[in-house]
């Protein structure tokens, strides 16, 4: 029998969970929830961010068909698509938004002392420039085309930062 933790379950043992859990009872993320918690719903993306998944039925797919694998990543069974739509929709923002600020600032002291392999004197910026679509029927205040409804997005990224 196959005992060794999975690749992503050791991934999330990396992640400061204790910082997490505070950051879930500042914000009330798992108060009156009955089916999935903060940290599961965080895992469940996680796994999903990571396997290039693109939507709720693709990630529930992806979830089913690991289903004998789920115990050893750190989830104990699988989700349905209308709980985890659920769970996206009631639950703070600002409990992942904050946490991806820590993780952010733990990757930053990481890597302060590498160079960016450039030789350069001065600082250079790279700039990204993406474009987000959403779904016109819900977000009907943000015309990009005719059919179509999205959001530009411009990342101006310090390449001495990492």
């Amino acid at each position: 029998m196959y005992t060794a933790k999975a690749l992503f379950a050791q991934l999330m043992d990396f992640l400061p969970w204790t910082t997490f859990a505070r950051l879930v009872v500042r914000y009330g993320g798992d108060s009156r929830v009955r089916k999935i918690n903060c940290a599961k719903q965080f895992r469940v993306m996680a796994f999903a961010q990571l396997a290039y998944r693109k939507n709720l039925r693709d990630i529930e797919t992806c979830l089913a068909a690991q289903a004998p694998k789920l115990y050893h990543m750190g989830l104990r069974e699988t989700v349905a698509r209308a709980t985890l739509a659920d769970a996206n929709e009631a639950r703070d923002w600002r409990i992942y938004a904050e946490f991806a600020q820590k993780l952010i600032a733990q990757a930053r002291k990481l890597y302060a002392g590498e160079t960016p392999g450039l030789d350069l004197d001065s600082t250079v910026y790279a700039l990204n420039s993406m474009t987000i679509d959403f779904c016109l029927s819900v977000f009907p205040w943000e015309h990009f085309r005719t059919t179509k409804a999205a959001v530009k997005m411009h990342t101006l990224l310090d390449l001495r930062g990492n």
